[in-house]
Parts: structure tokens; sequence; C-alpha cells
């Protein structure tokens, strides 16, 4: 097989999961992250992938998007429509690649392999579903009884991740717009009527759809067998991480540190509120459990988070371990300042907010303070700088 170019994705997720008695499967726990969580994860493994567009509910665009192992893959959310096609067109519209791939926000369990077998098929022929064989026997039902015996040799399932070029679809559009009255079930049968040839391409068996509540509990136990779940395997690894942060005073009363407001203390300036301290350990936590980096997850030109409590910060990042696995175990926070003074009243204070904040007892939890020898910005007075170590382990 060779190596398809670049592809966008579209995973749809708009449905509303009338087959599973009212609750939202998409957002369904498995290993404690949201099933569509594993789902987005599984696209992007594939190498060729280079951009995600998640489509879903109009009422829940803001809310997905928001989420910690979306922004993570910097996957875009868009409003999808009443019916797939509808989500479909609109996901379509918000890439940009000449090959794009759907996909169910309900199979987690695709594979890496079957994406690009999937996308270089596109690449080559045009369009691409991956099909399973029929295996059990066909009856067709006349109400509670069998009628006939289907003959199943030809036949075959098909599933997602189907691709296409984009002027492909475009041109089916033309012919069967996805407002129309015409309703397709996916994309292969779409471009089957648009006259257009798809390829078909072996697929997975275990690329479940999970369409009931039975099938989290096969879904989850897949997950586990390929040694993705957090069952076995690397459970109890630790990992440890650094941060730092420095911020100059400001003209402004009330400085953030730690977690504690010291009001007559002039506030530090920042993009945030200016907390150091948490800072540095918001940036250890996400060292050592290598999510990159603080300003990533909050941008400074981002105008949402100015003026962001850090202690909302912490709790992001804290969401962000939990979605990849892992949970804080100790924090060790050095702060560098010629003033305030901190004594251990107001470094105990410290601590016990910190540990409050990442569900610590107040034992994980170490703050020291340091005048910085009288060198540098912070021994001079004209700022405080914070350094930390954390430790994480597996959940």
């Amino acid at each position: 097989m060779t190596i398809p170019a670049s592809v966008d994705a579209v995973i749809v997720a708009a449905g509303s999961s009338t087959r599973m008695a009212g609750a939202d499967k998409l957002a369904a726990r498995l290993f404690g992250r949201p099933l569509l969580a594993w789902t987005l994860d599984a696209i992007c493994s594939a190498p060729s992938v280079r951009r995600v567009v998640l489509v879903t509910a109009a009422a829940r665009v803001d809310q997905l998007a928001g989420e910690s192992w979306v922004r993570q893959r910097d996957a875009v959310v868009v409003a999808g429509g009443a019916r797939r096609q509808e989500s479909v067109a609109a996901g379509v519209r918000a890439t940009s690649s000449p090959v794009v791939l759907v996909h169910d926000g309900a199979r987690p369990l695709v594979t890496a392999g079957l994406v690009e077998a999937i996308a270089e098929a596109a690449e080559r022929t045009g369009a691409a579903v991956p099909v399973v064989p029929v295996v059990e026997t066909l009856k067709r039902v006349a109400g509670a009884f069998v009628g006939v015996t289907v003959d199943r040799s030809g036949l075959a399932a098909a599933q997602t991740p189907q691709a296409a070029r984009r002027d492909l679809l475009e041109r089916a559009w033309r012919g069967f717009p996805p407002e129309g009255d015409r309703e397709f079930t996916d994309e292969a049968a779409l471009l089957e009527a648009a006259g257009v040839p798809v390829a078909a391409v072996p697929g997975d068996p275990s690329n479940l759809k999970v369409t009931l509540t039975e099938d989290l509990v096969r879904a989850e136990a897949l997950l586990a067998a390929r040694g993705t779940g957090r069952v076995g395997g690397d459970a109890g690894t630790v990992r440890v991480g650094h941060g730092a942060d420095e911020h100059p005073f400001g003209s402004e009363l009330g400085l953030a540190l730690g977690g504690l407001l010291l009001e007559d203390v002039p506030r530090l300036r920042g993009h945030s509120d200016g907390d150091v301290v948490l800072h540095a350990v918001a940036d250890a936590l996400l060292g050592a459990a290598a999510l990159g980096d603080l300003g990533r997850v909050f941008p400074a030109g981002d105008p949402r988070t100015r003026g962001i409590a850090s202690g909302e910060m912490l709790h992001v990042v804290a969401g962000r371990l939990a979605d990849a696995g892992w949970r804080p175990a100790a924090v060790d926070v050095t702060v560098r300042a010629a003033r305030p003074r901190l004594g251990g009243r107001r470094l105990d204070e410290m601590r016990d907010a910190i540990a409050r904040l990442l569900e610590l007892p107040s034992s994980a939890v170490q703050v020291k303070a340091s005048s910085g020898n009288l060198i540098g910005f912070e021994g001079a007075g004209r700022g405080i700088a914070a350094t930390a170590v954390a430790t994480v382990v597996r959940r």
C-alpha cells in the first residue's frame, strides 16, 4: 500500500441515540473517557489525517468545543443537520483537503491501518468504503413468520470511515442536495446514485458501531484486549514533570498566589490573574503527562481566557490528565520572591489550596519560599517566579 497524501476527516456525532434508551452513547464512559474521545483519538492516530472536523447538534457545539480532549487534538466543531447527510455536508464544507474521510462517531475501535487503507484507495480510485462479508444466514421476515431465505453470496456490510475525492462528493450533491427529499444512509449510497464507482476495501470485524447499550460492554472489552484501555498494562506507571513561570508586578492591588488572594499586595501582570504558582504547577502536570504546555491550552491571544482565575485553569488541566488516563500524585513548589514576605502560615495555606484544587491530601503537596538571594528581577522585588515538580500516575 502506498502512503496516502494528507486528508481531512469528518466525524459525524450529531445523532440522537434513539436505540440507547435515552442515553447519549457518544458521551458514555469507556475507561473513564467519553466514547467520542476514543473515536477522535483513533482517527487522529492515522498518519495521513491532518485535520478533524467534529459534527454535532447545534446546541452542543460550544460545550463540545470546550472539552479538553477536543482542544488537545485541535479538532474543529461545527453544527450538523437533521439528517446524517446534512451533517456530513456541513462537516465536509469545513475541510479543505482533496480527499475527505467520513467516520461515525460511534465507532471508537477503528484502526489507523483501516483509515490509511481507505484514504489510499480513495486517492487512487476516487471513492472507497470498507466492507465485511455477511456470514450469518439472512432471512426476509413477514410479520411473525420467516418469509424466504436470502442468498448472502456477494453481500457485505458497509463500515466507516468512507472516503471520496471532494470534487466527486460535490458533483453528487449537485444532483442530490443534502437537504433534498432523497435520503442516503451513507456516502457510498450517495455516490452510487450519482454514478460514481466506489471501491470496496476489506473492513475490520472489530470496527464495532455502538448502537445498543450492550455494545458499550463489547467496546470496552475490545479496548482492554488491545491494551488501549485502562486495565492492566501500564497501570501504576509514574511520570515526573517540571514547570516554571514568572510575572512582573503591575499597578493594581490583589495578588493571586498559590490559590490565595492577598488584597493588600500588588497584582502580577499577565493574561490571566497572574498566579505564577498555579501556572507552574499546571505546566509541571502537563509536562509529566506529555500533554504540551499551559500556553497551548490557554493561548495568550484568546480573549475568552483574559483574566481567567488560575484555579479554573488548573481544574481544566486536571481534566486533561484524567481524559488521558493520569492523575496527580504529588507536587513540590518553590516560590522566589523578595516581596511579599511568605511566612509559614501563608505557605501552608497555599499548600492546602493546591491540595484541594488537585483533590490531593495536604501531605502530597509541598510549598517552599526563597528570596532569590536578591538576584534577578524577583530578588529585586520587581516580580515573582515559581518552579514546580509534579508526579503523576496512571489511573
